[in-house]
C-alpha cells in the first residue's frame, strides 16, 4: 500500500486511522445554511414592503437581506458557514483519502482540480444571463476556490501552524488596508458609485473599510480589467471584491481548527465546551475590534474583524447542531437539512441556476394570477414556496437515488 507523505518540516495532524465515520450534524448545519439561501425566492422583503406596518415581516425581511455595510443579519451568515464548514470537513475528507493509500501528490492535485472547478462554476453560474462570460471572483463559489488549496496544504501542519498562519493572514490583511490610503480631495467618488455623504460611510481610522474607497476595490480595478469585459470595470454595486478570498480562507481555517476538534479522540462534553467557548470569545473579540474603532465588522469586503465576529456563530451553531443531532441523537426534524446539505453543489446550482426557469414555468402552466391566491402583498411568497418545494423535491428524489454531486 502507498503511504501519504506531507509536506517537509510539517507535523501532520490527521490520522487515518482514526474512525472516519460522517457526522450527521455537519451536513445538517450545511443543509440549514442551503435552505436559508434557497428561501430567497420566498422574497420577504416584496411582502414587508406590501404590509409596511408589519413588524413581524420587518424582521423576517432584514434577517433575510444582507446589510447594506457596517453589521450582521442572519442572511450574511450564509456565507461565513458555508466557508467555515469546508474546513470542518475537510480532516475528515483527508483522513479517509489517506486510509485508502492516497498519497500527498495525489491528494495535493485533487484539491488543485477542486479548486478550480469551484472557481469556474462560480464564473459560470454568475455568466448565466450575461451576453459574455462574467469574470468575477466574489461569489462563494469562487471564493472557497481561490483559498482552497491553500487549506488544504494547511490540513497536513499541526495546529500551532493553522492558528499562525490565521493570525498572520488577519493581521496582514488589516495592516495592508490600514496603510492604504484615503481618498483625498480630488477623489472622484463617481467612479466608486458612491458618495462622500453616503450615510453608512465610516469616520476616522475606520473609514479605510468604506465602501469602494480601500485597497480592494483599488485591486479589483486593476484585476478586473485584466478580463474581457462588455465595459471597463469601475466598481462593484454592493461593494464586493476579489481580494475577500483571503480572509475567507481565515473562516475557513477557523473551520480546519473546528474539524480537528471534531475529529479528535475527546468526550462529547469536551468538544461542545471548546466550541461554545472559542464561539463566545471569537464573537467578544470581533465586536471589541469593532467598537474600538481598530477594524469594522463588514461582511461585504470581509474585514477581519468579519471573520472572527462571523467565525464566532460559527461555531455556536455547530455546537447547537453537534449537540442536538450527534450527541442527543435528535435526527428525524432534520432530515430535509440532511437532505440538502448531502448535496449542497446540487442545492447551490439548482437554486442560482434553476430558480428563475421554474418560477416562469410555474407561471405558464399555473397562469398569470396563480400567486394572488392569497391576496396581492403574499404573491412572492407563494410563488417562492412552490419554487422552494420543487426544488426540495428534485433533492429529495436524488438523495433516494443516491446520486451526489461531489467536486
Amino acid at each position: 500500500m502507498q503511504t501519504a507523505t506531507a509536506p517537509v518540516n510539517s507535523a501532520p495532524i490527521i490520522n487515518p486511522t482514526l474512525a472516519t465515520r460522517r457526522i450527521a450534524s455537519i451536513d445538517a448545519y450545511r443543509g440549514f445554511v442551503m435552505l436559508l439561501m434557497m428561501a430567497e425566492v420566498l422574497s420577504f422583503s416584496r411582502v414587508s414592503r406590501a404590509l409596511p406596518e408589519s413588524s413581524f415581516w420587518q424582521f423576517l425581511s432584514f434577517h433575510q437581506s444582507h446589510v447594506p455595510w457596517v453589521g450582521c443579519s442572519l442572511h450574511d451568515l450564509i456565507q461565513p458557514s458555508f466557508s467555515f464548514l469546508v474546513g470542518v470537513a475537510l480532516p475528515f475528507s483527508i483522513g479517509s483519502r489517506l486510509a485508502k493509500g492516497a498519497a500527498f501528490g495525489a491528494l495535493l492535485r485533487h484539491a488543485v482540480v477542486r479548486a478550480l472547478i469551484l472557481i469556474f462554476l462560480g464564473i459560470f453560474l454568475r455568466s448565466m444571463h450575461s451576453d459574455q462570460t462574467n469574470f468575477t471572483f466574489e461569489d462563494t463559489l469562487t471564493q472557497i476556490g481561490l483559498g482552497y488549496v491553500f487549506l488544504f496544504i494547511l490540513g497536513f501542519y499541526s495546529q500551532r501552524v493553522q492558528i499562525g498562519a490565521l493570525v498572520l493572514l488577519l493581521v496582514g490583511y488589516w495592516a495592508a488596508f490600514a496603510l492604504y490610503p484615503l481618498p483625498g480631495p480630488d477623489f472622484n467618488y463617481a467612479l466608486a458609485g458612491v458618495t462622500p455623504e453616503w450615510e453608512y460611510n465610516l469616520q476616522g481610522f475606520a473609514a479605510h473599510w468604506n465602501k469602494n474607497t480601500n485597497l480592494a476595490w483599488a485591486f479589483d480595478r486593476w484585476f478586473l480589467n485584466l478580463f474581457p469585459r462588455e465595459s471597463t470595470f469601475t466598481h462593484n454595486g454592493g461593494g464586493y471584491s476579489t481580494l475577500s478570498f483571503i480572509t475567507t480562507l481565515g473562516t475557513m481555517i477557523l473551520g480546519l481548527l473546528a474539524g480537528n476538534a471534531l475529529k479528535a479522540a475527546t468526550t462529547d462534553r469536551a468538544k461542545i465546551r471548546f466550541f461554545i467557548i472559542t464561539g463566545l470569545v471569537l464573537l467578544a473579540l470581533g465586536v471589541l475590534l469593532h467598537f474600538t474603532g481598530i477594524n469594522p465588522i463588514v461582511k461585504r469586503i470581509w474585514t477581519p474583524a468579519w471573520a472572527i465576529f462571523s467565525g464566532g456563530w460559527c461555531f455556536l451553531l455547530l455546537a447547537l447542531f453537534y449537540s442536538v443531532i450527534d450527541v442527543a441523537n435528535y435526527r428525524r426534524w432534520a432530515f430535509p437539512l440532511m437532505v440538502i446539505g448531502m448535496n449542497s453543489i446540487a442545492a447551490y446550482i439548482i437554486a442560482d441556476g434553476l430558480g428563475s426557469f421554474i418560477s416562469g414555468s410555474l407561471y405558464i402552466h399555473l397562469g398569470q394570477d396563480f400567486d394572488k391566491i392569497l391576496g396581492l402583498p403574499y404573491a412572492s411568497l407563494v410563488k417562492g414556496t412552490l419554487v422552494l418545494l420543487i426544488e426540495f423535491y428534485i433533492l429529495y428524489w436524488m438523495y433516494k437515488k443516491k446520486i451526489f454531486i461531489k467536486i
